[in-house]
């Protein structure tokens, strides 16, 4: 044989086999806004559908089957979630470590406190010592002899100021100074965890936390301010093979199709308001091998959001057009729906909101938002009543001028009174 041939039992040799790992982030199973309680569980009905989004996804894992789940953070929509929904999310995971799937569940700014010290919800997985199923509650590397499989993982969970720095380090700089050292104290660790893992296996790395480039969904109203966002430079390495993000619920993938490695948000699995009306939910399966992933998303099969905005553009046909660019009563059963209206104030006495709620009597839940236009001056008011309000009402009377909802104004008036209040601390 000559020294430069190939033994043919090396030829023979099949290429390692991909792992499959399932990908979902920002689960919030206990979102409970629009519709009402189920009267068998007692449980609200949009909890419910999220459960059932949770549970395609779960079935998926285990009838694939796949090798490995990851789930990117974010599993309550709060950091002290009910006991019955902790209940219900243990079921589900338990199913997936009796299947016998090694799971990398990071903990999310949802499921942590920020007091340190503080246990996260998803603490009594480690704490009992569930079989198959790990917690990354700090930035770290799992490698084959925690998970089971030829493959690695570096989970960064969601990254709060007290986890990583001292009071000291902290004390007489500025947040945009203390956030700044945060990105690069997080690049520092993660550029540690990726030149030590095994080049010759396939490395993911898993986080929770924004990206940037990424584009934001609705959840961006509740994220004002200043947060660590990881630059492209760490996730867009091609020591890496795959890239599992949460936090943003938004599904979308950073990198074009086919690029190395896959940058990729699943999304949330459930619709949270009307900001995410029109998105695709789902989760994304993963066939992962070193310098090769191929993956798709997954779209479940969630409750409908209806919004519709209504024109109308004479007083005299007002109700007419109202009624007409509603949808069919059968067209939006079990929905979630929303009718915004603009119309000058003077208008008011033509509306007649009991023929638009008829229409959707066999919807899940309908708001109507009412836009009453007026003269922009006459909303702000003159100057001298001006400097007599504070700056909370100020704001309000900008959301206003710029013809916010009354939903957006609640939500950004209240950020902005935390703002405020911290200010003066």
């Amino acid at each position: 044989m000559s020294r430069h041939a190939i033994p043919q039992v090396y030829l023979l040799m099949p290429a390692p086999k991909p792992v499959r790992v399932l990908h979902f982030a920002d689960a919030h199973i206990d979102m409970a806004n629009y519709g009402r309680h189920d009267a068998d569980s007692a449980l609200p009905v949009r909890v419910m559908d999220f459960l059932k989004a949770l549970d395609q996804i779960i079935d998926a894992a285990v009838s694939e089957p796949v090798d490995m789940v990851v789930f990117a953070g974010d599993a309550y929509k709060d950091r002290n979630p009910q006991p019955t929904f902790q209940r219900e999310w243990g079921r589900r995971i338990m199913r997936l470590s009796q299947a016998g799937i090694p799971t990398v569940m990071l903990v999310g700014n949802h499921d942590v406190s920020p007091a340190s010290g503080r246990a996260n919800t998803l603490q009594e997985f480690n704490t009992l010592d569930v079989a198959h199923i790990h917690v990354a509650d700090r930035i770290q590397r799992f490698g084959p002899d925690e998970l089971g499989l030829p493959i690695q993982l570096i989970a960064v969970p969601w990254v709060s100021r007290s986890h990583l720095m001292t009071r000291e380090e902290t004390t007489g700089k500025t947040l945009e100074t203390v956030v700044a050292m945060i990105e690069e104290r997080v690049g520092e660790l993660v550029e540690e965890l990726v030149a030590g893992a095994d080049p010759d296996l396939p490395l993911i790395l898993s986080a929770h936390a924004s990206v940037q480039g990424a584009t934001f969904g609705s959840e961006r109203a509740v994220m004002l301010g200043h947060e660590l966002v990881l630059s492209g430079q760490i996730v867009n390495d091609s020591r890496l093979d795959y890239v599992a993000l949460g936090h943003i619920h938004k599904h979308q993938s950073l990198t074009p199709k086919g690029s190395h490695p896959p940058i990729i948000y699943p999304g949330s699995i459930e619709r949270v308001d009307f900001g995410e009306a029109r998105e695709k939910k789902g989760f994304v399966l993963a066939d992962i091998s070193r310098g090769k992933t191929e993956w798709e998303f997954v779209k479940l099969d969630t409750r409908r959001f209806i919004d519709i905005k209504i024109d109308t553009p004479d007083a005299g046909s007002f109700m007419e057009d109202v009624i007409r660019q509603l949808p069919q009563t059968e067209e939006v059963a079990g929905a979630i729906c929303r009718v915004q209206l603009s119309y000058p104030r003077d208008w008011e006495p033509l509306l007649d909101e009991k023929s638009i709620t008829d229409r959707f009597q066999e919807a899940l839940s309908l708001q109507v938002q009412k836009h009453r236009q007026t003269e922009k001056r006459s909303r702000l008011g003159d100057i001298l009543s001006l400097e007599t309000l504070t700056p909370v009402e100020l704001l309000e009377k900008y959301w206003q001028s710029v013809e916010m909802n009354d939903e957006e104004i609640a939500a950004l008036q209240a950020l902005a009174q935390e703002i405020f209040a911290a200010a003066d601390d």
